[in-house]
Parts: structure tokens; sequence; C-alpha cells
């Protein structure tokens, strides 16, 4: 029994196998315990091994790498029963599927700070919000905005007379501790994503763009293994879910809303730095861009919004491909 490509089906615990020869005919289904994937693998002569990426492939796909296996990781589809190994194994063979990088353990820490900074930013805002909800039912209105937010956590810490019954004060200070608790990790998180950005040259350069700062240049760098899997500038923005969808027939080609497929986060990255762009375009016109203006002055904000995020998504993929730095008023060599 020669097996020449396995499809590995990954799970916590039980992890189903499927094995074919030469001939793309199943010689293998076997479901394996976790700790007996390092030692099944290690028997088993090299072969091309299948796996879909998610959050733990790119550990096996280097565990596996290791024992002399080529391992590729391919995008999640839908998946309905344990016949996806058999489907996995399918598809690593197809010439059109397109596969995802194994991430370094280096990128993966770097992510993994980016994930709990976006937890707690999330429930900063819920504590945020339910402070502000239980003190305006007792006539306090505090003002939007987080620095807002907490100025006033600190008073009803401090012992602030406040208009409320002294049970409504307990619980608002006690949720108000939590809220500056969560704020300084938001800190600590944020400073570690500063320091592993400064010690990247990538993350470096792609912070040169305009509303790509640290957090921003240093996701990017950390979710992208190799650029040059894209084919081109378009095809990094469509990853990302900044293209419109088509919905064409009788030769008529209808565009609709983007289809924000792909990175979420990434893309949320994205358009909240271009937000930033927008707005100060609006307060500060005489530091904006000529062509940024012009293009607002057509376009509705949000419509302005989305399309600078897909044209900064280009421009990602364009350094990140070619080593260089973002430069301003630059003229491409086509369009010269």
């Amino acid at each position: 029994m020669e097996i020449t490509t396995i499809g590995l089906d990954l799970a916590k615990n039980f992890f189903q196998v499927h094995g074919v020869d030469d001939a793309g005919a199943a010689v293998l289904r076997r479901t394996l315990r976790r700790s007996q994937v390092i030692p099944f693998f290690t028997k088993l002569q090299p072969c091309l091994v299948g796996m879909e990426a998610c959050g733990t492939s790119h550990y096996w796909a280097r565990e596996i790498t290791r024992l002399g296996h080529d391992v590729k990781l391919m995008p999640p589809r839908g998946k309905t029963d344990a016949n996806d190994a058999e489907a996995i194994c399918e598809a690593v063979t197809r010439p059109t599927m397109r596969f995802v990088a194994v991430k370094s353990p280096e990128q993966q820490a770097a992510l993994s700070i980016h994930r709990a900074r976006d937890l707690m930013v999330k429930q900063r805002t819920q504590m945020i919000n339910m402070i502000r909800g239980l003190s305006s039912e007792f006539g306090l209105e505090a003002p939007r905005g987080l620095h807002q937010a907490l100025t006033l956590a600190r008073r009803l810490i401090d012992g602030e007379p406040m208009p409320m019954p002294a049970l409504a004060v307990d619980v608002v200070a006690s949720l108000s501790r939590q809220l500056l608790d969560c704020h300084e990790k938001v800190l600590n998180f944020e400073r570690a994503i500063v320091r592993w950005h400064r010690g990247n040259d990538i993350s470096r350069r792609l912070a040169t763009i305009p509303g790509i700062g640290p957090i921003g240049a240093s996701a990017f760098t950390a979710s992208v293994t190799d650029p040059h899997q894209f084919k081109s500038g378009r095809q990094f923005a469509a990853w990302l879910g900044l293209t419109p969808l088509q919905n064409s027939s009788g030769g008529k080609e209808r565009l609709g809303r983007i289809s924000k497929m792909g990175d979420r986060y990434l893309r949320k990255l994205l358009i909240v730095g271009m937000t930033a762009l927008v707005r100060n375009a609006k307060y500060k016109p005489e530091k904006t861009d000529p062509r940024l203006a012009h293009f607002m002055a057509r376009k509705p904000t949000r419509v302005a919004t989305v399309a600078l995020a897909n044209k900064t998504a280009r421009i990602v993929w364009a350094i990140m491909t070619r080593g260089d730095v973002y430069r301003r008023q630059h003229i491409p060599v086509l369009a010269a």
C-alpha cells in the first residue's frame, strides 16, 4: 500500500485521515486521536498532505512538514459530515486550487496579541455602554467618547457624589473599575504590538502608508505570509472582501456591494483607518491629498471610504511584494 496523497480533517481530539494511491484509489480511511497524529506521519513515507486552513492548521503544517511531507493548506469551505477528509484529499491535487501559506510561530504570536486586544476593545466598549446606560437612568448623562467615559469612571471610583442611590453607585463603581482595568490591558497589548512592529522591516514599511498605523501594519505583516500568492493588488483586495459582488447575466454586468469575504479583522482595520483619513480631510482640507478631496466631492462619504480602503489594500500588496515604501504623489510606470 503506497500512499501518495493524504487528506487530513483537523479537529480538537479526533482527526479524520483519507489516503489515496497514484491511481487515485482510496487505500486508507482512519480516525486518529490527537496524540496519534505525529507518530502516524512519522512512520508514513513522504507524501502530499492537504488540510483546511484554520486556527490549528499552521501548527500541524509545521510539524508534519518537519517529517518530510509536502503540506498544503486550503481555504475552508462549507462542511457537512465526516467525508471532508475525502474531499480535501481530492481538492489538494487540483491544479486550480489556491493554497494558504503556512504562518511562522512569530506571526501567530503577533496575531494572538491582536486578537486579545480586539477582545479587550469590545469588552471596553460594552462596559462604557453599560455605565452610560445605568447612569442615564438616574439623570446622569455622560458625554460621548472614550476619554469622557474614562473620566466618569474615575470620578465614580474616587467616590464623587452622584445623583443616584448608594446601591446603584456601588454597581456602577464596580463596572468602572473593570472598565479601567480593561483599558489598561488594551494599552499594554498596544505597547506589545508597537514593540513587535518596530522590530519588523515589512511592518515599518507598511506604516508609511497614510491611514495604516503600527496596529494595521503589524496585522497585515503577521497575516500575509506570502503576498506573491496574489497575482495582483486587485486580487489581494478581493481576498479582503473589498471588491464589489457581480450579478451579471445576459451580457450585462451589474456590480453590487462589496463582498465582505476574507479576513474581517484586516478589512475592519482598513475601513477604520480610511475613515480617519476622510474625517481629517473634512476638518483639515488644506492638508488633504487633492486626489482624495476630488474623489470625496464626487462620491458619498461611505463610498469614498470603502473605495479608499480598496486602493490602500492594493498599495499594501505592492509594498509587500516590491520591498518599497509609500511615496506621496507617486505616478505608476504605466501611467507616466
